[in-house]
């Protein structure tokens, strides 16, 4: 077990043989993201395209057609099998290792209590998450992202931020160097805001959606004299954050609220970031998260975002149809819908001036990446 005395980020470390399966579970997850979607979209060119025509008169419109001409593909039935059991390994193999440090997490939590906090921690006993989202476990993490608000279980946030860099490697959308828990993602936020926007320093900043907090660190250390908070559903996410704020020594404010209602105060935030938040919403829900962004924003206040490159529109059919399958399949049910939504109208219809907004691409990894948001007027 790892001393009480070490910091989490040091004490976070797999054995050798959890490391050795959690490499594996990544190479599979690059090789069904990589070269088998490769083979699948090869397969619509040569054959399975021609065959929807020959039955329908033309050639598959979108994601829905685009599954009928798929359906029969044993290479396409494959393809889902391996998705849906390497995100089964996923979670199986950071979850042991999640089991295996709990101890040492609570331990440290216990020597911190101790201490007087540098930030906050708000959290509401009786505070219910919205439907639809709390009966969905995304990504299919097992027990989802929510459990009783007064919960002191660390295990869900621990689970969800052991994931992250894995993941995305395996999206191609890392290099496989960033450590367990560093805010890279936070970062890769910060430099997307730099792109479009001269130097700001903000007097308070808003991680809007925050999950698990490990990104919120990244606002922290960009502007250190700043006010910074997170925003989240999810009280094990928020109790884990809190936890590895306060760790890190940074003074971060963690609150409990929905981002459509946050409860905090008009005209708050110089700056608001949230980063895949809008996928993991119910579209319905956008234009009113988007209100309460320009609401929370000071005058010349930045709301930026980043999210899944997945427009339907800049995709072939095939890659559609993977992205489809995800939706049915593998925890992703409103990864279509925010897809599906111009962004530019919705922050318009928020109250950003049509001149202030922008939705673009900027590169990240072996992909891109979805970068969108407003800028307040003065």
């Amino acid at each position: 077990m790892a001393k009480t005395s070490q910091n989490l980020k040091t004490a976070y470390r797999p054995t050798h043989d959890e490391a050795a399966r959690q490499a594996f579970v990544g190479a599979l997850k690059g090789y069904v993201n990589g070269p088998m979607e490769s083979q699948l979209a090869a397969e619509y060119d040569n054959q399975l395209k021609f065959d929807f025509m020959e039955k329908q008169g033309q050639e598959p419109r979108d994601r829905y057609e685009g599954t009928e001409a798929f359906r029969h593909s044993h290479l396409y039935q494959l393809w889902g099998s391996a998705v849906y059991t390497s995100q089964n390994l996923m979670w199986e193999t950071v979850g042991d290792t999640c089991d295996r440090l709990e101890p040492a997490f609570e331990a440290r939590r216990a020597v911190l209590a101790k201490r007087p906090t540098l930030g906050s921690l708000e959290l509401e006993d009786d505070f219910v998450p919205p439907d639809p989202i709390r009966h969905v476990e995304i990504h299919r993490q097992p027990g989802g992202y929510f459990g009783p608000a007064g919960s002191t279980d660390l295990h869900r946030g621990m689970h969800y931020f052991g994931t992250v860099e894995l993941y995305r490697n395996a999206k191609g959308l890392g290099d496989g160097s960033v450590a367990v828990g560093e805010p890279s993602m936070g970062r890769y936020l910060l430099g997307a805001l730099q792109r479009r926007f001269d130097a700001i320093k903000p007097r308070a900043v808003l991680d809007l959606g925050c999950g698990p907090g490990s990104q919120t660190l990244a606002y922290k250390e960009a502007f250190p004299d700043a006010e910074v908070w997170g925003v989240d559903l999810s009280a094990p996410f928020l109790r884990f954050g809190h936890l590895w704020a306060e760790d890190q020594g940074a003074a971060i404010h963690f609150r409990q609220a929905n981002a459509s209602d946050t409860g905090l105060p008009d005209a708050k935030f110089d700056l608001i970031i949230s980063h895949i938040l809008f996928h993991e919403t119910w579209d319905d829900i956008l234009p009113a998260i988007m209100k309460e962004a320009h609401r929370l924003l000071a005058p010349g206040g930045i709301f930026i975002n980043g999210d899944t490159p997945y427009q339907p529109d800049r995709l072939s059919i095939p890659k559609q149809v993977t992205n489809h399958w995800q939706v049915v399949n593998n925890g992703e049910p409103f990864w279509t819908g925010f897809a599906d939504t111009d962004v530019k109208e919705a922050l318009v219809a928020a109250g950003f001036e049509t001149a202030n907004v922008f939705a673009d691409y900027d590169p990240l990894g072996t992909g891109e990446y979805f970068i969108f948001g407003g800028r307040k007027g003065t």
